[in-house]
């Protein structure tokens, strides 16, 4: 990047968000309605043996929600229920004295039939959230039930009705009986939660829940569709500081499959993201681990990107999509082993988790750069396996394998060169695409790759 190029992408990232116009999020909103929306969402697979573990219960109360039965009799609304659901883990999590599952993995049994102690025994938890919720007009009923999954027994249910505009106080409702039968005998003074609504817009809410719904698709189609819906949801409330976060994580989505098409204008729109939605959400504890990831991976500043996600993860430890950013920013930092425990972190909050081909890459790259050939490659394996199109797992395969000594790595590199011709050593390897602050990490890297065969 030549000098006035530098200085015309660091005075872009130096905006403000009041320097965000409605002329700019016009042109933006223009852009994104040429992208066709399909929502969808991927399943996970379990593990090849067919057979999910049974997980040791926390030291401490533990708990699952899972998906609310949507009895609207609108499949339109999915969404809302999804996204009813995924605020009240939100407000458990603030808790500390509490261990709450990550939504992705509690939404491993949407839509199916869930026996109450076989759930509480593969997620590692005591008690089970069930509920519905019922969306008619602008009028909203929330019901919900307590149970211990030991023993099945039943040890609160409620119903909450009122209006649309009442939904984050019904939320809270919710969130506040659950944690009152849990947390009775636990010390409360430290459990302060943050009761700031995320946006008082119904219809930036709504466009966030769409986004977040079109997310998991892991394609290039997905990830668009889930940017356009956040950056509506900026254009109606402009300080909405999560929808602005989400719209900046599309771009290191984009980065991470090199699915961009001007990387230094997205780039420095990412990162101009990502400091608004830091300035506009300091006790957001969701938007300062997003928007510090964004600042170490896009942005290339590591050490500002650690400590905001650390900040995040102290107001909220039971993050687990934190702890899979804050694994990615140690595998950059070099940090290996904090990288590799604080992806355990992660897979232990949420063990049913689609996204955890992430935490799992992060992990695999650690075990690669502190010499464990045989875990990186393991692991590789084990994402190419669930998710055959994701070329990154292939080349992990690949350099892994060859640099433990195994000369069985040509399937892997032509798999991966076969999903991205494209790629080149010199992109793979360089700062831009993936920020390694170590030489001795970036000299291994580089050395993988070329004795792999991926060409310059």
């Amino acid at each position: 990047m030549s000098d006035d190029a530098y200085r015309q992408v660091r005075g872009k990232i130096d905006m403000t968000c009041d320097d965000m116009g409605p002329q700019t999020l016009k042109n933006i909103a223009q852009s994104m309605r040429a992208w066709r929306l399909q929502l969808g969402r991927q399943g996970h697979r379990d593990s090849s043996s067919g057979q999910t573990p049974v997980l040791e219960q926390p030291d401490k109360p533990s708990v699952a929600v899972l998906p609310f039965q949507n009895m609207s009799g609108d499949p339109e609304q999915e969404y809302f229920a999804d996204g009813m659901v995924e605020d009240i883990i939100t407000a458990l999590s603030r808790f500390k004295s509490l261990f709450v599952i990550a939504r992705n993995s509690s939404f491993t049994y949407k839509g199916k039939a869930v026996d109450i102690k076989k759930a509480g025994q593969e997620l590692g938890v005591r008690y089970i959230v069930e509920g519905s919720v019922r969306k008619s007009g602008d009028r909203v009923r929330i019901t919900g039930q307590l149970i211990d999954s030991v023993t099945g027994a039943h040890l609160w249910a409620d119903r909450y009705d009122g209006n649309l505009e009442d939904v984050f106080e019904l939320q809270d409702q919710v969130a506040s009986s659950v944690v009152g039968q849990l947390v009775t005998h636990v010390e409360l003074a430290e459990a302060e939660r943050s009761k700031r609504k995320p946006t008082s817009n119904l219809d930036a809410y709504d466009c966030y829940l769409r986004g977040r719904a079109s997310i998991w698709k892991w394609s290039k189609a997905g990830t668009e569709e889930a940017q356009a819906y956040f950056f509506r949801a900026i254009e109606l409330d402009r300080s909405f500081a999560i929808a602005h976060a989400s719209a900046g994580l599309m771009f290191s989505i984009k980065k991470q499959n090199r699915w961009m098409a001007d990387v230094e204008k997205e780039s420095a729109e990412a990162v101009l993201l990502a400091r608004c939605a830091l300035e506009l959400g300091p006790m957001d504890d969701l938007a300062l681990c997003v928007a510090g990831f964004i600042l170490g991976f896009v942005g290339g500043e590591l050490d500002l990107g650690i400590e905001y996600v650390s900040r995040g993860l102290s107001m909220n430890p039971n993050l687990a999509v934190g702890w899979n950013f804050s694994s990615w920013l140690n595998v950059y930092l070099g940090e290996h082993q904090t990288a590799v425990e604080n992806a355990s972190r992660a897979e232990r909050l949420s063990p049913r988790d689609p996204n955890m081909l992430q935490v799992k890459t992060a992990a695999a790259l650690a075990h690669f750069f502190k010499g464990q050939y045989a875990e990186a490659a393991r692991l590789g394996e084990r994402m190419a396996d669930e998710f055959p199109t994701f070329a990154p797992a292939w080349r992990i395969v690949a350099v892994s394998t060859l640099l433990g000594g195994n000369q069985n790595f040509e399937k892997a590199t032509k798999k991966a060169l076969e999903l991205d011709p494209l790629q080149r050593r010199s992109v793979l390897a360089s700062h831009s695409h993936l920020p390694l602050r170590r030489i001795e990490d970036r000299e291994k890297w580089e050395e993988g790759l070329l004795r792999a065969g991926f060409p310059q």
